[in-house]
């Protein structure tokens, strides 16, 4: 092959070569045109600004924070107070009111959402309480009309020289002891025949008997009601106990129901059975102080009873004695005895 036919070949064969070299040298070029500039030039002109850059295709306006111009473009109100506050703000409750508490926590509200063994408790408390103001003004009442009737009675014992002057002046009068001085008398009435051939001591021992009968039923029936208080004082306290510990499980309960120690809904069950203590103490402390004062004035009275049967027993003994005086200086000796 000659050097003039070997030159045409080689030109078809640089070719394709040349234009592929051309091909894979411009993507590189246009990435090197792209490309930001270098740090060395930001540095070299400091005065000159920053490019900005665009934001990136996956950051939504929604992601970019606002201006101070779009915050400005805010609708405001005659007053300059914005009125597009943020619903959180607005949903939060004024500090005096707790919208969180789900009970009225006024003892009434709290009966009424008691679980139904609390309000029975309650409920029995409450009548335990008005059952010991009632004994108390009833007994208030009857022991003093009984420790005036009785006192009058002991003044006409005292001012008497005889028996039967004591029972004359009695009159219709009532009370133990008005029955004391009229037992007495019978007693001498029944022993009347007996009275001037045998012992005086049988007929003093069936009447000072008969007294203590009286002075007896009369004391137990002052104290009749007064029983009932002791019971209250003594068990109301544990009845209020037992409704506390009852609801305090219901509480506890409902806590691990609701999954919460939130102290606004622990709160309301406690207090709904700590009331149930409270009443118990409100009926019990009145109970014990009334029980006391009667059982002080109880006392008092069956003192001026014994009073009295001391007297009604010196009557009678008066009298027997002076049966065995002459009928001509019993008289005598009654006016001496009567301060006459």
């Amino acid at each position: 092959m000659t050097i003039a036919s070997a030159r045409p070949f080689h030109h078809h064969l640089m070719m394709p070569l040349l234009v592929g070299a051309l091909l894979s040298a411009a993507p590189a070029t246009n990435a090197q045109d792209a490309a930001p500039p270098p740090a060395a030039t930001s540095q070299a002109n400091p005065s000159e600004p920053a490019p900005q850059t665009l934001p990136r295709a996956e950051q939504t306006p929604a992601d970019i924070p606002p201006s101070a111009d779009t915050i400005d473009e805010q609708p405001r109100d005659s007053e300059g107070v914005v009125e597009n506050v943020p619903t959180v703000m607005q949903d939060i409750p004024p500090a005096g009111e707790r919208s969180d508490i789900p009970h009225d926590l006024s003892p009434w509200g709290m009966f009424m959402a008691a679980d139904w063994v609390v309000k029975g408790v309650m409920i029995g408390l409450a009548f335990a309480s008005l059952i010991t103001w009632t004994v108390w003004l009833a007994k208030t009442l009857e022991l003093a009309g009984a420790r005036t009737r009785a006192g009058r009675t002991l003044k006409i014992i005292r001012n008497s020289a005889t028996l039967a002057d004591a029972v004359g002046e009695l009159g219709k009068r009532g009370g133990p002891a008005a029955l004391m001085l009229r037992a007495a008398a019978d007693e001498i009435r029944l022993s009347e025949a007996a009275l001037d051939h045998a012992d005086n001591a049988g007929v003093k021992e069936r009447v000072a008997s008969a007294l203590s009968r009286i002075e007896s039923y009369a004391g137990r029936r002052m104290s009749r009601g007064t029983g009932v208080l002791a019971t209250i004082g003594s068990t109301a306290p544990f009845v209020g106990l037992f409704g506390t510990v009852w609801g305090i499980m219901n509480s506890f309960i409902g806590i691990s129901e609701s999954q919460t120690t939130n102290l606004a809904v622990v709160a309301p069950g406690i207090a709904e059975a700590l009331l149930a203590t409270a009443i118990g103490l409100v009926a019990a402390i009145p109970a014990v102080v009334i029980y006391n004062v009667f059982a002080r004035s109880i006392t008092g009275y069956r003192q001026l009873l014994a009073d009295a049967a001391a007297g009604v027993e010196r009557l009678v003994s008066r009298d027997l004695d002076f049966r065995r005086v002459p009928p001509g200086n019993r008289n005598v000796a009654v006016s001496l005895v009567a301060g006459e």
